[in-house]
């Protein structure tokens, strides 16, 4: 097949309203990209929080080892915080749901991130197929 050149291509017709379609879809994609980008940015400073929370939380545990580690912390670690066994239990019961409700929030947000990298991936995946599809039409 002979190759196209500029005057054949300029006598091909265009299609009426094609620049107007062509515009409106670049303008949708521009728009989506914007909505993406401010989507990013109100994950970050989530994980940001969640990051910090973690190592606030590594911090205390390491204090809390070093010290037990320690022989003169030995004796206060093997004494009961609480002489009432029932007291006991239900402050070790709120720890633990204040606990559970901190995680499932965090499992949350995992969540929503997760939904959000999957259609990032998705698009992207979509853009490739038609780029690649675009390469091999004009080749």
């Amino acid at each position: 097949m002979d190759e196209l050149n500029l005057k054949t291509l300029e006598q091909i017709p265009i299609p009426e309203g094609l620049e107007e379609r062509l515009s409106a879809k670049i303008d949708e994609w521009e728009k989506e990209e914007k909505q993406q980008k401010a989507q990013r940015r109100t994950l970050r400073p989530n994980i940001l929080r969640y990051t910090a929370a973690a190592a606030c939380i590594v911090f205390v545990l390491g204090v809390g080892i070093h010290l037990l580690s320690q022989d003169k912390y030995m004796n206060l670690a093997e004494q009961d915080t609480y002489q009432d066994p029932l007291l006991a239990q239900q402050e070790a019961q709120k720890a633990l749901t204040l606990l559970a409700v901190n995680l499932n929030k965090g499992m949350g947000q995992l969540k929503k991130a997760k939904a959000l990298s999957d259609k990032t991936e998705k698009t992207f995946n979509e853009q490739l197929k038609v780029l690649k599809r675009y390469e091999t039409d004009n080749h």
